[in-house]
C-alpha cells in the first residue's frame, strides 16, 4: 500500500514558478508509476504528467515545455516543477500512484491518490 501527501502549492503571479512535492510511504515506491493530475472548478480531473518506474515521462500538451516531472526513489518523492505559469493552470493538483510497468495517463487507471494541493495563478 502506498499513501501520498502533496505539498508546495500556493499563489503565484503569471510567469512565475512553483514546485510541487508528493511524498509516498511504502517500500515498493520504485515499482509504481507516478502521475500528476489537476482539477479546476467545474471541470473534470485532467492528466498533467507521469513518470514510469523505468524512467519514462509523458506530459499533457498544455504543459509540455513548461512543467517537469521527476522522482527520487531514495526519498520516495515525486516532484512537479512548474515554470511559466498561466492563469489557466489554476487548479487543485493531485499526485497519484499505481503499481504498473506501463505509463498511465487516465485518472481511472490510478488507485492511490493524495489529498491535493491548491495552485492559484493570478494574472
Amino acid at each position: 500500500q502506498v499513501q501520498l501527501v502533496e505539498s508546495g502549492g500556493g499563489l503565484v503571479q503569471a510567469g512565475g514558478s512553483l514546485r510541487l512535492s508528493c511524498a509516498a510511504s511504502g517500500r515498493t515506491f520504485s515499482s509504481y508509476v507516478m502521475g500528476w493530475f489537476r482539477q479546476a472548478p467545474g471541470k473534470e480531473r485532467e492528466f498533467v504528467a507521469a513518470f514510469s518506474w523505468s524512467g519514462s515521462t509523458t506530459y499533457a500538451g498544455s504543459v509540455k515545455g513548461r512543467f517537469t516531472i521527476s522522482r527520487d526513489n531514495a526519498k520516495n518523492t515525486v516532484y512537479l516543477q512548474m515554470n511559466s505559469l498561466k492563469p489557466e493552470d489554476t487548479a487543485v493538483y493531485y499526485c497519484a500512484a499505481q503499481q504498473s510497468f506501463r505509463i498511465l495517463t487516465s485518472p481511472n487507471e490510478y488507485d492511490r491518490w493524495g489529498q491535493g494541493t491548491q495552485v492559484t495563478v493570478s494574472s
